[in-house]
């Protein structure tokens, strides 16, 4: 399974990243690209300690049962919810989303497992270094796939 921390996959995310463009559309979902941009930044803000959030109460009943469906071999599903904490609305500058994105994307790289944090994800609770990287991924992944590329 693909992990961010793979240096293939690393690769081929920030190529497909850099592939975006301001005026890429979505396939599905509400949000533009930037918005979006802007969206992928929280959870490895949430990875590197940058940010930190209490788990929620939806996360300690449900995010046992959403973690093990997500850490699957499979792409997430289209349209899954989003935690209000992670929505980005309103206007969002394009180039300055990407810059920060590609910025984290890279710190989160380089720094490898060890920048991770140790503490509970705000939904899914603990999640071993595997977990983070798959989970990274799979979250670029998707909203890629969202932009076409």
């Amino acid at each position: 399974m693909d992990t961010i921390f793979n240096n293939h996959a690393a690769t081929e995310i920030l190529t497909r990243l850099n592939n975006l463009q301001p005026d890429s559309k979505a396939f599905w979902g509400k949000m533009n690209v930037a918005q979006m941009l802007a969206h992928l930044q929280a959870p490895m803000e949430v990875a590197l300690a940058d940010k930190k959030l209490k788990r929620t109460f939806i996360g300690f009943l449900f995010g046992g049962i959403a973690k093990k469906k997500l850490l699957n071999e499979n792409p997430f599903d289209k349209n899954l919810p989003t935690d209000a904490s992670f929505v980005r609305k309103g206007e969002h500058d394009f180039a300055a989303e990407k810059t920060k994105t590609i910025s984290l994307l890279n710190r989160l790289i380089s720094g490898g497992e060890a920048a991770l944090t140790e503490l509970p994800h705000p939904f899914f609770g603990k999640l071993t270094d595997q977990n983070w990287g798959v989970l990274i991924w799979k979250h670029f992944d998707h909203h890629l796939r969202q932009f076409g590329v």
